[in-house]
């Protein structure tokens, strides 16, 4: 089952990528997160995924559940975390904010998208937990 898995979610991302290059080919870069969050949502729901947004994941510390401890920008079938950025330059923290958000959500696969940026495809970035 563990291949099938890896199946589900490398399909998946391949169709998240195709959706980050139309959202960002139709709009370019220079705007708000929030702007490519709703659309690459949008592009994902049109090709039949089911996607939460901005998800709140509660966080145990101290063996205190805290309600929300952080958020999911894009949730993509229960499966591929999708966090979406638009800044100068991606950097360590950016990689390790997602890394650990696939850990604590015991998720495989997660996208790290810039969409200010050119060309895109530099700044598809792709983070496994175990997968």
């Amino acid at each position: 089952m563990s291949t099938e898995i890896k199946k589900i979610e490398n399909d998946i991302s391949f169709d998240i990528r195709g959706a980050a290059f139309k959202v960002h080919t139709t709009l370019g870069p220079g705007l708000l997160e929030s702007v490519y969050e709703t659309a690459l949502a949008y592009e994902l729901t049109q090709l039949g995924y089911s996607i939460k947004i901005q998800v709140g994941v509660p966080m145990i510390y101290a063996n205190i559940k805290m309600d929300v401890g952080f958020r999911l920008d894009l949730v993509v079938n229960d499966l591929v975390i999708i966090e979406v950025k638009s800044v100068e330059t991606l950097t360590d923290v950016h990689h390790k904010q997602l890394l650990t958000y696939l850990k604590l959500t015991n998720k495989k696969l997660g996208l790290l998208i810039n969409f200010n940026s050119y060309p895109l495809k530099d700044n598809i970035v792709r983070i496994v937990n175990n997968l």
